[in-house]
């Protein structure tokens, strides 16, 4: 099992629209194979500071979401909100 951490700052004029769109994002991811759980955060300090946690079955069921055309189509939806490109972290248990 592996948890993505996903980092992404936005506009301050966009936080609704991003939140509809990275919301539609997630409940594509939802039904991706592997998809364990996910979950949507903010920065205490900074809310343009968003962060996505999902947990996978795999790192293989992650990179099938990562290069699948529905999250291409959602990443275009979302980069004209971010202020630069999103940072992907994969995390696996010790």
């Amino acid at each position: 099992m592996i948890k993505v951490m996903i980092e992404r700052r936005i506009a301050a004029d966009l936080a609704e629209p991003y939140r509809k769109a990275a919301g539609k994002a997630l409940q594509l991811a939802m039904q991706s194979d592997g998809f364990i759980s996910g979950e949507s955060l903010k920065d205490a300090r900074d809310p343009h500071h968003r962060y996505v946690f999902a947990t996978y079955r795999s790192l293989l069921d992650w990179q099938r979401w990562y290069n699948s055309p529905e999250r291409r189509a959602q990443l275009d939806e979302l980069r004209p909100m971010l202020q630069e490109d999103e940072r992907i972290t994969i995390l696996e248990h010790l």
